[in-house]
């Protein structure tokens, strides 16, 4: 696979991601965590499912538990701590701050061996990012206030762990992406755990609901991190970084087209600058 290929293979995460609002939408009243707990599943399973069929279990043998620590920290710990961010604090600011996340590899990219950081790259992060802050923030931002600020750290800490996982998962580039099954799977357990402790359980409420669940399950939360995976460790990690911010945006549209959201100019000048 050459370096565009895999470029374009980890941009389809993102086009599957646009569809990660709406999806969570049509999932409710299902509580954040158990929604983690069985759309991981699902990922995971039909990972397991794709290896056996192409007989590529003997991938996984040798990687050692660091390799599988590291991707359930990075797909556990992100969601987690997004999650809980959304909770405390407002969803507009808490979600700005967790779209830090495209720029930090952007910037990340630069410790990277084989690559260099431009001025031109930091420039596309930052307009996409005002870009972002137009679409997010359009209604205004309200000063943090109690348990507001704690909910902005934990955004943060969300940014820099997606960030990190995703720049660092590079230097993972002879791990197979068979072990992304593992990581989802390993992700669902920890999620189920938490759900435990922390929700009360709530099923969705109809087939529409239940739809949706394994629409997420089967993309935004399962094949979009195979083929990030793919892109993070042979792609333009630069580029893909940028183009992330297509997220919000694609997202946003599909909620006008769903007839959640309503189309604005904001809307539109923010596609400018994202593009």
């Amino acid at each position: 696979m050459t370096r565009a290929q895999a470029s374009l293979t980890g941009f389809g995460a993102v086009m599957l991601w646009s569809l990660l609002a709406v999806l969570t939408v049509r999932s409710a009243p299902v509580p954040p965590l158990l929604l983690n707990t069985l759309t991981f599943a699902i990922g995971g399973a039909v990972g397991m499912v794709w290896i056996l069929a192409t007989g590529s279990v003997q991938q996984l043998r040798g990687i050692g538990w660091r390799v599988y620590a590291f991707g359930t920290v990075g797909l556990f710990g992100y969601h987690f701590l997004y999650f809980s961010a959304l909770r405390l604090a407002p969803a507009a600011e808490a979600g700005l701050i967790c779209y830090l996340w495209p720029l930090l590899i952007v910037l990340f990219s630069g410790l990277m061996p084989g690559e260099r950081l431009t001025f031109f790259h930091v420039a596309g992060a930052l307009l996409s990012f005002i870009g972002t802050a137009i679409l997010i923030a359009g209604n205004g931002l309200t000063l943090p206030q109690g348990s507001a600020l704690t909910g902005f750290a934990l955004a943060l800490l969300a940014a820099l762990t997606w960030a990190l996982y995703s720049t660092l998962s590079r230097r993972l580039g002879r791990i197979p992406t068979a072990s992304v099954a593992v990581f989802c799977l390993l992700t669902s357990a920890l999620s189920g755990a938490f759900h435990l402790m922390l929700e009360p359980t709530v099923w969705p409420a109809d087939a529409a609901g239940w739809a949706s669940v394994a629409a997420l399950g089967l993309g935004p939360v399962g094949l979009a991190f195979y083929v990030w995976d793919i892109g993070m460790k042979r792609g333009d990690i630069q580029l893909l970084g940028v183009a992330s911010y297509a997220a919000p945006l694609l997202s946003t549209l599909v909620l006008v087209v769903a007839g959640v959201a309503a189309p604005s100019a904001r809307l539109a000048l923010a596609a400018l600058l994202v593009t």
